[in-house]
């Protein structure tokens, strides 16, 4: 795993638990102790955080929910999941606040136009999804992140079955009390416990990428969410 760029070094899952765990006294410690004697208030899920795509905050009535887990699946290849995060990443620039993205498969490209707001960007590089998975948790205990995106549109198939359902019903407890919007992309449906699902029912070809309307050509659906309509956004 690398973090903006630097290599994190793992060794096998059952060694490098132990080297997860705080040790005692520390700073980790004390915040979990102030979190259980006092624990924040719950953000309500009206709280929203624009994406600068009309379509999505349009399918999603203003924008991502926070303290909610929000799942975006993309069946269609070339759907346009990295145009959709350089999209986050501008709004963060002109928000003025930072963006976490979990790339689950090191496939990120911060070159190109994109390049200019990587100041905005805290980049965790992965390249297994239970390595993502992890991160996810550490960034959504930190709190500090306005907008967390959990990359895992090219982890394979049989990675993603791995993640036992109880993680994802764990990074959901852990975003629900803070201001966190926390975005889930991946080809196919994962996580039960979403409080939003939405599809992005996308193709592009290489003509289609060079338009200068090309933001304006996303199209969401909206298959389950609470208190958002069920219908296309386009």
């Amino acid at each position: 795993m690398e973090v903006n760029g630097s290599k994190l070094e793992n060794s096998s899952p059952s060694r490098a638990a132990p080297s997860c765990r705080p040790a005692p006294g520390s700073i980790v410690d004390l915040r979990k102790i102030f979190a259980e004697r006092f624990p924040p208030p719950r953000t309500s899920t009206t709280d929203r955080i624009q994406t600068g795509l009309a379509a999505l905050d349009a399918a999603t009535e203003g924008g991502l929910p926070k303290g909610a887990m929000t799942e975006l699946t993309s069946p269609n290849v070339s759907a346009g999941t990295a145009l959709l995060i350089y999209q986050l990443l501008q709004t963060a620039e002109q928000g003025r606040y930072f963006m976490a993205l979990i790339d689950g498969r090191d496939s990120f490209d911060p070159s190109g136009e994109c390049a200019p707001r990587l100041r905005n960007l805290f980049w965790i590089r992965c390249r297994q999804a239970v390595e993502a998975v992890k991160a996810a948790d550490l960034l959504l205990r930190d709190g500090n992140f306005p907008l967390v995106v959990l990359d895992l549109v090219l982890n394979a198939a049989d990675e993603l079955r791995k993640i036992p359902s109880s993680s994802w019903y764990r990074l959901q407890r852990l975003v629900e009390p803070a201001p966190i919007a926390f975005l889930i992309l991946t080809r196919r449906s994962m996580s039960s416990s979403a409080h939003l699902k939405l599809v992005l029912q996308n193709t592009w070809t290489l003509p289609d990428l060079q338009k200068a309307d090309r933001f304006s050509q996303f199209q969401f659906r909206v298959p389950r969410g609470h208190g958002v309509r069920q219908e296309r956004a386009s």
